[in-house]
């Protein structure tokens, strides 16, 4: 975090506070005017726009007001705007578009002042403290497959970019750890292992199987079912030796599930469905002194404004269930962890049910009527993963794919495709290892972020690992490039920093100079619209631009070295930091 250093902002922000000024001079009466600033779509008209003028002017005409239609509106916002190192010219067009262009002088200040300072200072500043993201959360005893790939690398990166931001970020892992299974899972465990108490956790062996197996004996074998029925109330009443039994099958998960967290590089603190068990009680106590719980062929519900079925919050049975469970967690997050966003990260199957869940905390007064306002939560949905054949991604065998042999394979893939190029009699076996793990890694994360995370994707290796088009190979190669660059001009650019200075002249140097300074509110937009594809898509653009600067623009043994080397090695912090937030290693040699 950027502590010692001013956080500047994005340009965006900046340029709003130069109109916000100019919209009070020229319109002291009106209240309540915002600065509506956009990247201009079209460079040719400007670097960015003011989109006020048509607005004001629907508020103001027919009321004696001097002017004549939002063209006027607009010059008058330009007339007041206040002296600025920022902006070269403004322009208005069509029905009072301001369009804004900046000085070359001020984006290349601005970088150099990066260079020095940090990224950290670009970082950001977004209206809220601390956020709760929850995401991944497999079911204890069952393999994560690839279903569990898109919550986890989605919540990372979300996470990641808020973290950015200055935000604090409780990452929560809310695993599947409470519930009727557990009965099955530990009567199975005492007939399977009897002295399970003694035995190591890998006595239980393929946890996968081990459900199965314990399913199959629940559904075949009546006197099976009744003692893991009876289990479960063992279990829930606290009795220890039922208690140690779940404890141990939940600590072969978590060791399973860590293998996959390690190789993709994710943090997180569980907090799953039996942490909050304890506060379900409360919670529904408080929901009920509101009046909002009722009885409804025997179970406890919430009814909800236009949805057909209503929230149950208690079984038939007197058990509770998901929605108690995660309303529990919304109370605990709002009122323990004084959490101003919670953000949940699922598939879109649960859309519904999670809109049921805030919608009763909007009834209950916990969350606020107004979406935008502060606390809030949010649901963050994802299509699915397909296979070639458009339909949900398993093996051959219809299993659903585990994780860690999807990534195990896209690691042995790279290491072979590096092999074939002669990597392993150039580099050592760790540089060998370090490189195919963070492409192959990268690769699968980036396939997946890339895409807008509503829609399905198609998981293909094929498409991943080529090192052509938007993918995270072509990414880490043009990283790597930009390095070798630096390398090859024998230049100490830590010196070149304090001693040198970018002039963009050139028409490709400032457009990536520009693009550079466009990062801070891309972030941003991705962090308020939860939307890790716009970081994607800047990235890629990113390498796009300093291809074609590249390419237009000697810099080794040019004139102009010293300047282009900064620009190189702008480019290069600025990926480093995309790569950063998406989770991705980068890679300095190809």
């Amino acid at each position: 975090m950027a502590t010692d250093k001013e956080i500047v902002g994005s340009v965006k922000e900046q340029l709003a506070k130069l109109f916000e000024e100019s919209l009070r001079a020229a319109f002291p009466d009106i209240e309540d005017v915002h600065p509506m600033i956009a990247i201009c779509n079209d460079s040719r008209h400007g670097d960015y726009q003011c989109n006020n003028a048509m607005s004001l002017w629907n508020k103001i005409k027919g009321q004696g007001t001097q002017f004549r239609g939002p063209q006027p509106v607009g010059k008058a916002i330009i007339d007041n705007l206040p002296a600025s190192e920022m902006i070269e010219r403004c322009s208005t067009a069509g029905p009072g578009f301001i369009n804004v262009v900046l000085k070359k002088q001020w984006i290349a200040k601005s970088i150099e002042r990066m260079l020095i300072d940090g990224i950290e200072t670009w970082a950001p500043k977004l209206p809220v403290k601390r956020t709760v993201v929850d995401f991944s959360s497999p079911n204890i005893a069952k393999e994560m497959h690839v279903g569990h790939l898109r919550s986890t690398i989605i919540g990372d990166t979300l996470a990641r970019m808020l973290e950015f931001s200055n935000v604090e970020v409780l990452r929560r892992n809310h695993v599947g750890d409470w519930g009727t299974q557990f009965g099955m899972l530990i009567e199975y465990l005492f007939d399977k292992i009897p002295n399970w108490e003694a035995a190591s956790a890998q006595a239980i062996g393929d946890l996968q199987a081990f459900y199965k197996a314990s399913k199959q004996r629940f559904d075949n074998d009546p006197d099976f079912k009744e003692r893991a029925q009876k289990a479960v109330v063992s279990l829930q009443g606290g009795e220890e030796k039922y208690r140690k039994a779940w404890t141990q099958i939940c600590e072969v998960s978590r060791e399973e599930f860590q293998r996959v967290y390690q190789r993709l590089g994710v943090h997180l603190e569980e907090k799953g469905e039996s942490f909050y068990n304890p506060y379900i009680p409360k919670a529904l106590d408080l929901l009920n002194n509101k009046g909002l719980i009722q009885e409804s062929e025997g179970a406890r519900v919430i009814f909800i404004e236009g949805k057909k079925i209503p929230l149950i919050v208690v079984k038939r049975d007197g058990g509770f269930n998901y929605a108690s469970t995660d309303l529990t967690a919304l109370w605990y997050r709002l009122n323990e962890e004084k959490a101003d966003w919670m953000i949940y990260v699922t598939d879109v199957g649960q859309r519904e049910h999670f809109e049921m869940v805030f919608a009763a905390a909007k009834l209950a007064g916990w969350l606020p009527q107004n979406e935008n306002d502060f606390p809030k939560a949010s649901h963050v949905g994802f299509g699915l993963v397909l296979g070639d054949d458009g339909k949900r991604f398993r093996t051959r065998s219809t299993e659903v794919v585990k994780l860690v042999d999807l990534l195990d394979e896209a690691k042995s893939r790279c290491k072979l495709a590096l092999e074939e190029r002669g990597k392993a009699t150039e580099w050592t076996a760790e540089e060998l290892e370090q490189t195919a793990e963070a492409v192959g890694y990268g690769a699968v994360k980036y396939a997946d972020l890339k895409n807008n995370r509503l829609t399905n994707y198609t998981f293909n290796f094929d498409q991943m690992l080529s090192d052509k088009g938007n993918t995270a190979v072509y990414l880490l190669y043009a990283h790597a490039r930009i390095c070798s660059i630096i390398r090859k001009s024998g230049r100490d650019i830590e010196e070149l920093k304090k001693v040198g200075g970018i002039v963009l002249a050139h028409p490709d140097e400032r457009a990536l100079g520009l693009h550079l300074l466009q990062f801070a509110e891309i972030v941003e937009e991705a962090c308020i619209n939860l939307l890790p594809n716009l970081l994607c898509e800047y990235l890629y653009k990113l390498s796009e631009d300093f291809t074609k600067f590249y390419t237009n623009c000697q810099v080794v043994g040019s004139a102009e070295e010293t300047r282009r080397l900064l620009l190189c090695e702008a480019t290069a912090v600025v990926m480093r930091k995309c790569f950063y937030l998406l989770g991705i290693t980068p890679v300095y040699k190809i």
